[in-house]
């Protein structure tokens, strides 16, 4: 029997198998579902709404014949007044602990203690599943509306109450008046549908919104029975899978979900919290147009357990989604997706984000050894994905890993940070005393192979000896463009891109050009790629090209060469951000490996040294994509450095659109220098002199009242509307050019 990991703020909220040790001596109440008869401890169950369980109340359901002015359900999200009078609504009203088994056909198990409940710390619902099969195919199968919310400080703010109210990421839901419990070795099945916004009559705003099968309005808690995970709770959903208006807490038991939407969704914005304690978590989400594995509109934490999740393979959704950090402090995940969402540097435990350059096909073996050539983590894949992120106890930082992909050794291009960057969030340090997730028993099998724990390939062999001349394990970055296979974990990378078959596979490595890219200011710019080549002769349909935004995970889109040219364009984004356009052979090409990366930028300055907030920002940003300023380097501006001559001189020469022509009359102006054609330019005009003597000083550091000379002959006494004095910095002089633009 498996005891249930528990973060130790949450350690206390759990007694045999009730969440709160207060209620753990309460009489259950067993409830025995059937299309036939009903009973409550035996008896046939009542009609009156003023017991504690009772039967007959209308279904909430979003109704056919109605128009826009209704709410906002598709065709398909209606249901006629027949279809929902079939099923038979089971209603819990007061507080305590029900025991559950048995079967609806046609039917919902609602919770609703009142619209009361909420304020009162009493009003608390345990329903232990035991055996139990639901289906609802007008509403969720499972549903609490009204019951104790545990976090009060955001009912307050909730209410505009406490306008202060900030969000964390630990919770204690411990108190939540929503509790499931699995029982121990039971099967319990829940198929529910959905139901879209319906509006307060007359109004837009929010009457009813269940998107999930298995529903809470309020914060809830899913635990095993006494620490044991053999109680199953499936859910089957035909639009979004188990979900909460705020905090949901899975303690234990096992938990599989098949969603045509996301599989989990916490949907208050960035604000609720998705907290994995222990247990075992089976996602395969996206089944339908698109749908993440685990959505939280706020923060998602992963303490221990065991986690499996899975998202749509044909949209740019991820195994695991957050708008607020997303932290793995322990356990073992395993994220499947087209953009997994980064995990956020605060996590307490090593993680590996990989991003493959092309897709990888659904049945896929990808496995991570470490440098004893012992299998740390492994999956079979059950759906096509391009991104996997993997974290277990076993990894470890500053501590290189073997990636391989059918037992073909990888290689990397690029690796990055995760998220925590600049401007980052900050903050995340969990409470004093918090303990992550308890590392596995021997022979637990926490790295069993991937849904249904497939087991690879009786031939297959992870430690195959690659060809003659490989330098092997922990190579460093080849010249010939192969790229590292020495995934190696440190404090600040944990990601890795571009990721495709290394020499070992013994393929022929393609390297690819992209036309089209501009690379002026030290950053690339396209605006629609002309050419795609290749130093072999490759069928373009064995080329991938995908473009990903760079940090945020909000961007992915992907083609084959073979669509052609139009179709590579058409995935450029409009929005301002960074990007990555990757070029590479596709995954399990026979003959064939290797890929291309180029980042590029829209609209938004590629500065990691200039901020949005900065007052400079708008006008360092005109002047750049203007072609008037550019960076110190490929990602750096350097605002606060202060201005050259020659700096100054070829910023107001591109301002003017002039032609570069070289000039010998100055004898510190090195010809065929990067700034000698505008100085020509500048003296002819006369818009600077030398120094008398033959000498230019592009070195010399100018001052705002300077450059107001220089600018004078383009608007008179700018200097003095401005606050400029002594030596002049680059943020400055955007700020003074682009005011006479």
């Amino acid at each position: 029997m498996k005891k249930t990991p528990m973060a130790a703020l949450l350690a206390a909220a759990m007694l045999l198998t009730i969440p709160c040790g207060a209620r753990a001596a309460e009489k259950e109440t067993a409830v025995v579902l059937s299309d036939a008869r009903i009973t409550v401890d035996g008896k046939a169950v009542s009609a009156d709404p003023a017991e504690a369980v009772y039967v007959g109340a209308e279904i909430i359901y979003y109704r056919d014949g109605t128009d826009s002015s209704y709410g906002e359900g598709t065709e398909g999200e209606k249901h006629s007044e027949a279809e929902a009078a079939v099923h038979t609504v089971l209603t819990i009203t007061q507080p305590g602990t029900y025991r559950l088994s048995g079967s609806l056909s046609a039917g919902q198990i609602a919770v609703d203690l009142g619209k009361e409940a909420k304020d009162d710390p009493t009003a608390v619902v345990t329903l232990i599943l035991d055996n139990v099969d639901v289906t609802c195919t007008v509403a969720p199968a499972l549903i609490f509306y009204n019951v104790y919310e545990c976090d009060r400080a955001f009912v307050a703010y909730d209410n505009d109450e406490d306008p202060d109210y900030e969000a964390t990421p630990y919770v204690d839901t411990g108190s939540a008046g929503a509790n499931v419990v699995i029982a121990a070795g039971s099967g319990n099945t829940f198929t529910g549908s959905h139901v879209a916004r319906i509006y307060k009559e007359g109004t837009t705003k929010k009457l009813h919104k269940y998107d999930g099968a298995f529903y809470s309005k309020m914060s809830m808690n899913i635990f095993g029975d006494n620490g044991d995970d053999s109680g199953v709770l499936n859910i089957i959903a035909d639009n979004e899978g188990l979900d909460s208006e705020l905090h949901l807490t899975l303690n234990g038991g096992t938990v599989n979900i098949e969603a045509q939407d996301d599989g989990i969704n916490t949907n208050e914005d960035f604000v609720s919290v998705t907290t994995v304690n222990g247990g075992v978590l089976n996602i395969n989400a996206g089944l339908g147009a698109e749908g993440d594995g685990i959505d939280s509109n706020g923060y998602l934490v992963i303490n221990g357990g065991e986690v499996w999740t899975a998202a749509n393979e044909r949209t740019p959704d991820g195994g695991i989604d957050a708008d607020s950090p997303i932290l793995i402090n322990g356990g073992t995940l395993y994220a499947f997706g087209t953009r997994n969402d980064a995990a956020d540097s605060a996590s307490r435990q090593p993680y590996m984000e990989l991003s493959f350059a092309s897709t990888l096909p659904a049945g896929s073996l990808v496995t991570v050894q470490n440098q004893a050539e012992e299998l740390v983590l492994g999956a079979v894949l059950s759906k096509a994905c391009q991104s996997i992120t993997l974290s277990c106890p076993e990894l470890k930082l500053d501590t290189s890993y073997r990636l391989y992909v059918d037992g073909v050794l990888q290689c990397y291009s690029g690796n990055g940070f995760g998220m925590g960057r600049p401007g980052g969030p900050r903050g995340m340090e969990p409470p004093e005393g918090f303990e992550p997730g308890r590392r596995p028993e021997e022979g637990e099998g926490r790295h069993d192979f991937m849904l249904g724990k497939m087991e690879p390939p009786a031939d297959f062999d992870p430690t195959r000896i690659p060809p003659e001349g490989f330098d092997g394990f922990g190579g460093e970055n080849r010249a010939d463009g192969s790229g590292s296979t020495d995934f190696m974990l440190t404090e600040t990378a944990k990601s890795f891109s571009g990721i495709c078959d290394s020499d070992a596979s013994g393929k022929t490595r393609v390297s690819f050009t992209v036309e089209g890219v501009d690379r002026g200011g030290g950053w690339a710019v396209i605006e629609a790629v002309t050419a795609i080549t290749s130093d072999v002769d490759l069928d373009p349909s064995l080329v991938q090209i995908t473009v990903t935004d760079d940090l945020s995970e909000n961007y992915s889109a992907s083609c084959l060469l073979a669509d052609g040219l139009e179709e590579v364009n058409a995935l450029l984004p409009k929005e301002d951000g960074d990007y990555i356009l990757t070029v590479a052979v596709v995954s399990q090409a026979e003959a064939f490996t290797g890929a291309t990366q180029v980042s590029f930028s829209v609209g938004a300055l590629p500065f990691y040294d200039l901020r949005e907030t900065d007052a400079a920002y708008e006008a360092v940003k005109e002047l750049y994509w203007a072609g008037v300023l550019k960076g110190t380097g490929q990602n750096t501006f350097s605002p606060n450095a202060s201005v050259t001559r020659a700096q100054a001189v070829a910023a107001l020469a591109r301002l003017a659109g002039a032609e570069e022509a070289e000039t010998d009359r100055f004898s510190d102006v090195e010809l065929g220098s990067w700034y000698g054609g505008y100085v020509s330019w500048a003296v002819e005009s006369g818009v600077v002199e030398g120094d008398g003597e033959g000498r230019f000083l592009p070195n010399e550091a100018v001052t705002a009242e300077q450059l107001a000379l220089m600018l004078g002959r383009l608007k008179e006494n700018y200097v003095n509307q401005k606050e400029f004095t002594g030596e002049l910095t680059r943020s400055q002089l955007a700020q003074m050019i682009i005011d006479i633009m």
